[in-house]
């Protein structure tokens, strides 16, 4: 999630925030956004790069709503409809995606309202989170994103606690969707639509690879590791390896623990 303001008038955010190759493809880039011109500016400036931007209406922390971004956005269908055609309008690649990512609301009728306005506005998805901006932990609201499938033509993904393939497979089945979005799980476990329960030490050095090739910045690199390590390490382990500053370390770390004689030989 990348604030558009921020992204806008900072070349040091864009540089950051923003990168990507040719093999990068499709790409989707999140904005959090609550003034459609910048909102429309910062798609301009990603649309030769990518394939679409997603408005994330959906995040709940504390920060995010404060500023007016993310979950507040929900009782805010004037401002989505706004920014949604702004984008529309000033982007010319009629193939430019532009969806947007929701949280439910306790009443079920506004987020289906909400879903609708932004249908008749242009947006080319919708990714419902089923859970209410205060839920956390809380069982995710299968039956409500079902729902709002059933009210809408536009294709709906779904997203919410699903940790394995067996997991997707279930939500797809069950609320009717077009898709499912996972988040934390395949941060914790890229190799999840792959079938497998854990991170396989392939996929860790198929990263290590990739980010050595491409110059990733050391905290993406080593905040990935930790992610795709939290089942396989114990917790002496993680405080450890979580606590690793460089890229030669965590590269000493991973070769001495987990052995790879590609790795080690090119080193």
């Amino acid at each position: 999630m990348i604030i558009a303001a921020d992204f806008v008038r900072s070349i040091k955010a864009r540089d950051s925030e923003f990168t990507t190759n040719q093999g990068d493809c499709p790409l989707i880039v999140q904005f959090a956004a609550n003034d459609a011109r910048l909102l429309s500016d910062a798609a301009l400036i990603v649309c030769p790069y990518a394939n679409g931007i997603d408005i994330n209406c959906g995040c709940p922390q504390r920060w995010a709503m404060a500023d007016g971004y993310g979950a507040c956005l929900i009782n805010k269908p004037e401002l989505v409809h706004d920014m949604v055609r702004q984008v529309r309008n000033r982007v010319e690649s009629p193939r430019f995606s532009v969806s947007i990512k929701i949280r439910i609301h306790d009443d079920l009728a506004r987020t289906i309202d909400l879903c609708r306005k932004a249908e008749a506005t242009g947006v080319s998805w919708i990714t419902v989170h089923g859970r209410t901006v205060e839920e956390r932990h809380q069982p995710v609201h299968y039956d409500a994103i079902k729902m709002i499938k059933e009210n809408v033509s536009i294709p709906i993904v779904a997203n919410g606690d699903i940790r394995s393939l067996k997991e997707a497979e279930n939500v797809w089945q069950m609320t009717g969707t077009d898709g499912v979005m996972v988040a934390r799980g395949l941060l914790a476990n890229p190799a999840m639509f792959a079938g497998y329960e854990e991170t396989p030490l392939k996929c860790i050095w198929d990263w290590v690879d990739i980010s050595l090739e491409l110059g990733t910045p050391f905290m993406c690199f080593h905040q990935h590791l930790m992610y795709m390590m939290e089942k396989i390490t114990s917790r002496q382990e993680k405080r450890v390896f979580n606590a690793l500053s460089s890229t030669a370390a965590v590269l000493d770390y991973l070769t001495d623990h987990y052995g790879d004689e590609s790795l080690s030989k090119s080193l």
